[in-house]
């Protein structure tokens, strides 16, 4: 097995054939290891390490992981940016890292990519708790990915980018301004396509813990009886929109602790 390449807090490894390395920062504790993983155009640090330093979450192991393309990781061009690439490349962060059956907390984007991985490496993870994850294929166009996925490629790296970052609000361009424009785009394209079979239908036949968070002011979660009546466990969280783990902090922190 490949081993983390560690350097102080901050560890690296190896995701594809041409060296390219996907980073996380860590914090040693006790095991299973908590797997932060952020949305599209984010970083997993700045949008959960207040969460996993919470009494209640605290003295767990807990690696907060930028996905290809984005925040501290590599950001190849020949690569694709699909969920199921991104899912492989965590995969490979978690086994040379010595992470098996984790706990995911996972954000937007980062809550399909977890789904995914789940799927695919079912011995990487012991529990799922989704804030707002993306779980069908095709969302509507006021959602982030269906907007920057309506240009091509060229054009959003060549002249999109900047627009899109000036209009998403100083939170969210904080990070995006720190992403691969043309990982973005791939990573937009990816997650509007969707998986095969798609993340809520993965996410109904998984056989672990799963929760999920919907933030009241986002509105109701589309077929929230049907994912009910496969055990996942929903939970709207009052106060909060899609950023639940700024909005209501507690409620989230209590999600993670399985405490609500």
């Amino acid at each position: 097995m490949i081993k983390a390449d560690r350097e102080g807090a901050v560890q690296q490894a190896v995701f594809d054939g041409e060296g390219s390395r996907i980073r996380w920062t860590e914090v040693s504790g006790a095991e299973p290891a908590r797997v932060y993983l952020h949305g599209l155009g984010s970083m997993s640090a700045p949008y959960h390490a207040h969460i996993a330093a919470r009494p209640e979450l605290a003295g767990r192991r807990s690696l907060f992981m930028d996905l290809p393309g984005h925040g501290l990781s590599d950001r190849p061009r020949h690569f694709g940016y699909t969920l199921e690439e991104h899912a492989d490349a965590v995969a490979a962060a978690l086994d040379a890292a010595g992470v098996g059956g984790a706990e995911l907390i996972a954000h937007s984007m980062g809550g399909a990519v977890a789904i995914v991985l789940a799927h695919r490496r079912p011995e990487l993870v012991s529990r799922l708790v989704l804030s707002e994850a993306n779980l069908d294929a095709f969302p509507p166009l006021t959602a982030g990915s269906s907007a920057i996925a309506t240009y091509e490629e060229d054009e959003f790296v060549e002249e999109a980018y900047p627009r899109v970052l000036a209009a998403v609000g100083p939170l969210w361009a904080a990070t995006m301004r720190l992403a691969d424009p043309r990982a973005l785009h791939r990573s937009a394209v990816g997650l509007r396509r969707g998986s095969d079979p798609v993340m809520r239908t993965i996410l109904e036949g998984l056989d672990i813990d799963r929760v999920y968070l919907q933030g009241e002011e986002s509105g109701e979660l589309e077929d929230r009886e049907r994912l009910e009546a496969a055990g996942v466990r929903v939970l709207t969280v009052p106060g909060a929109g899609h950023n639940i783990m700024f909005d209501n902090p507690d409620a989230f922190a209590a999600a993670v602790s399985a405490n609500i």
